[in-house]
């Protein structure tokens, strides 16, 4: 669980619900057509821009906002070292007796452990990583994508309801009610941009390279481990992805 997602998307809506109980009467603020406008008329524009299974993945995506968690770079260093420490006393076959906790980083071992050549090796785990990204990106297009349409939608639906408000000026006391109406439309289509789809999109860009930060690593290091480096070698080159405050040997820290 990423609780900074979590805490952002529950403090933000909290505090602008919040402001509202506080304002006085938090009804006045639900409005069914108006969200019915914004939301649905969201989802079905975002729909159009992608085929159906696309825009149906796009759920599943969200949950690496909320739920998914890399690995630490620093653990795939500890555990890339121990596989070499393991290749270099066993050869490279041992390593297939070997868990990992990286899918990637075991899909790798296999590819060493049938004997490739580096070359291979190197193109295929670079030709799955590119996969992922793409991936990913396409995951934080869809999010984007309703974070530019639920605004457009919000002013829509504020349209509609000055139409509606204007066809009743006979009526003045209704006229204040009728605009607060057409208000909401616009006030959900940026609460749903701002608060939500843009803020996953971003977090789910985040994830994407965060995982090619580790892929890049992982790859780095299953081809010296085939080359035969010295571990302590490797370990030293891996430090290099690490931010340079962290980048001190393991045995000064």
């Amino acid at each position: 669980m990423d609780i900074a997602t979590l805490v952002g998307l529950i403090g933000s809506f909290g505090i602008v619900i919040a402001a509202m109980v506080l304002g006085g009467d938090v009804g006045v603020f639900v409005n069914p057509p108006s969200l019915l406008i914004v939301v649905g008329g969201m989802l079905f524009v975002v729909m159009m821009k992608y085929t159906l299974g696309q825009f149906l993945a796009a759920g599943k995506v969200a949950a690496k906002a909320f739920m998914f968690k890399s690995d630490k770079p620093e653990d795939i260093i500890a555990e890339t070292v121990d596989l070499a420490d393991a290749a270099r006393k066993g050869g490279l076959l041992s390593l297939e007796e070997k868990e990992v906790s990286n899918d990637f980083m075991q899909r790798g071992i296999q590819l060493l452990v049938d004997g490739h050549d580096p070359e291979v090796v190197k193109t295929l785990l670079n030709k799955e990583m590119k996969l992922t990204a793409e991936r990913h990106e396409f995951g934080t297009t869809i999010f984007k994508a309703m974070g530019d349409v639920a605004p457009a939608m919000g002013m829509i639906g504020t349209l509609v309801g000055l139409v509606q408000m204007l066809s009743n000026m006979s009526d003045p006391k209704s006229i204040g009610p009728a605009m607060a109406v057409a208000l909401l439309t616009t006030l959900y289509g940026a609460m749903v941009a701002t608060m939500f789809a843009l803020p996953v999109a971003d977090k789910l860009g985040v994830r994407k390279d965060e995982e090619a930060l580790n892929q890049a690593l992982i790859i780095d290091g299953l081809l010296a481990i085939q080359a035969g480096q010295n571990p302590r070698v490797i370990e030293q080159m891996l430090r290099n992805y690490l931010p340079e405050k962290q980048r001190g040997s393991s045995g000064d820290e």
